[in-house]
């Protein structure tokens, strides 16, 4: 199953996944949590709770990027759990995506980390 939680602050949308995105259900999920989000200029995919990924999902990875390419949407993974980067590393996708932090993410594009991480008690 996987879950996910959207969150938007001016044209940058977070959208965080928990769970599994594999073919079927999840992967058509995952494909309108994001395209939902055209008018953002900046889609941020928060991997860290992501427990497995299968050919399906990196499919659907794969087509989100050039989706987002061809709208002049940035489209960002942060944060993938060890399972998910492992997978991006052995099949070379962490060289064509990008990848990094939450924070950082978030510094480079001018926003406020502390107010988008779920474990910050205040801002």
């Amino acid at each position: 199953m996987l879950t996910i939680d959207v969150e938007k602050n001016g044209d940058v949308a977070v959208v965080r996944c928990g769970g599994r995105i594999v073919r079927g259900e999840e992967v058509r999920t995952l494909r309108s949590a994001v395209v939902s989000e055209k008018s953002s200029r900046i889609v941020v995919l928060d991997l860290s709770e992501v427990e497995s990924l299968d050919a399906g999902g990196l499919t659907t990875l794969l087509s989100l990027h050039q989706w987002a390419r061809s709208r002049g949407v940035q489209l960002k993974l942060v944060n993938p759990s060890h399972f998910v980067r492992e997978i991006l590393t052995r099949t070379q996708l962490d060289h064509v995506f990008d990848i990094s932090t939450l924070d950082h993410a978030l510094i480079v594009l001018g926003g406020n980390p502390c107010c988008h991480t779920r474990l910050a008690a205040t801002c």
